[in-house]
């Protein structure tokens, strides 16, 4: 789910995959395998992605439980 609403961030705000990559030092490989859901995000990996996108680290976690039906 957050590998979704950050993929989504990016296609909204017209920010590329690879862009991400080099302000985070996370790899291409990896930041496209979080967006499609193929690997889970750790959380240095979350952290320097809100921190590129200066954006609180609340941002992406906004009702997460909720869309669970918690």
């Amino acid at each position: 789910m957050v590998g979704a609403r950050i993929k989504t961030y990016l296609i909204d705000n017209g920010i590329k995959q690879n862009f991400l990559a080099e302000k985070t030092g996370i790899s291409p490989n990896a930041i496209s395998d979080i967006c499609i859901h193929d690997r889970k995000i750790d959380c240095v990996e979350y952290y320097k992605i809100c921190k590129a996108l200066n954006l609180p680290l609340e941002y992406f976690l906004t009702d997460i439980d909720t869309e669970k039906g918690e």
